[in-house]
């Protein structure tokens, strides 16, 4: 799966190692960064989605109609539905479309902050293949079926394999993270106060970030709509989702969800606020007030007679 994503992964590559040359060699800020970049260029996806909601807010109370209209049956509210959105201009897909476009290139940043070594330092497939194949020899691989890049440059620098040609070119990145080694795997124990490791903090703030944004995203919705059913359960579920998975994955896999949910989470929140669904709503029909009267007026001013007509 990871070559159908080479066609964005490759130009991000460049832009990722330029950035990590950038500032100083530095792994986790050139990922924060890049994380920024991105989640900046996606703004225009995220405002066209908000903006395909306020069709669809507009021509609620019309729906609610058509199905008391239509009652049970559904063949005939679909029919009558798609007629609304084609006499009102609405696209079905509006709002799901710039998300599934957003989709395939936050799936090929994943795959690219958990590939360094091919699309930060461009070494062949031979060489991490190799260096791979002696990782998984040792026993210390539970999924021999996913190459984890991350997991080869800890192992390089553990000494638990040898690879100079990767060795050599690993040495130009700092992989740490304020004294926290981003190519290590979290693994939790039970023991927390015998066998608590630094590494431990990156899925316990994955969490905490990904709570914040959860909170914060359901209050705001809240207040826009107060009438939306409660999304108490998604909330813990995500979070939850984000602790339990960052135990099993490098911990720079779980830093760029850290700086991905807080970036996303704030530029949403600011959308919410600038574009706000019911906000364009009012504008809309506020510019519609403001034009009917303006025609209006046209028209008043050319019934009144001029004075040659008076005359």
């Amino acid at each position: 799966m990871q070559r159908i994503f080479d066609i964005i992964n490759i130009p991000l590559g460049w832009l990722l190692e330029w950035m990590t040359g950038l500032f100083a060699n530095s792994f986790a800020v050139a990922v924060l960064i890049f994380t920024i970049f991105i989640n900046v260029v996606c703004i225009p996806l995220s405002i066209k989605s908000q903006k395909s909601s306020v069709g669809q807010i507009r021509i609620k109370p019309k729906l609610d109609e058509l199905k008391k209209k239509c009652g049970d049956d559904r063949q005939k509210y679909s029919m009558e539905m798609q007629k609304l959105y084609q006499e009102e201009n609405i696209s079905m897909s509006g709002g799901c479309l710039p998300m599934l476009i957003r989709l395939p290139i936050m799936m090929s940043v994943y795959y690219l902050i958990r590939s360094p070594l091919t699309y930060l330092l461009h070494i062949n497939k031979e060489t991490i293949s190799s260096a791979w194949n002696a990782l998984v020899a040792t026993g210390a691989v539970k999924n021999a079926n996913y190459v984890d890049e991350l997991a080869i440059v800890d192992a390089i620098n553990k000494g638990t394999i040898s690879s100079p040609e990767i060795a050599a070119q690993v040495d130009s990145i700092d992989f740490n993270l304020l004294g926290i080694d981003l190519t290590q795997t979290p693994h939790f124990s039970m023991n927390i106060f015998a066998d608590w490791q630094a590494i431990w903090l990156i899925p316990i703030f994955a969490f905490l970030a990904q709570m914040l944004v959860s909170i914060v995203s359901m209050m705001m919705q809240k207040r826009i709509n107060p009438d939306a059913p409660s999304m108490a359960g998604m909330m813990l579920t995500m979070p939850l989702m984000s602790l339990f998975i960052g135990f099993t994955l490098p911990g720079g896999v779980g830093f760029y969800w850290i700086c991905s949910s807080i970036v996303s989470g704030a530029i949403q929140t600011l959308l919410q606020y600038f574009y706000s669904p019911y906000k364009m709503l009012a504008n809309e029909r506020a510019k519609s007030i403001v034009k009917v009267f303006a025609d209006e007026q046209k028209y008043l001013d050319s019934r009144v007679p001029s004075k040659a007509e008076e005359e």
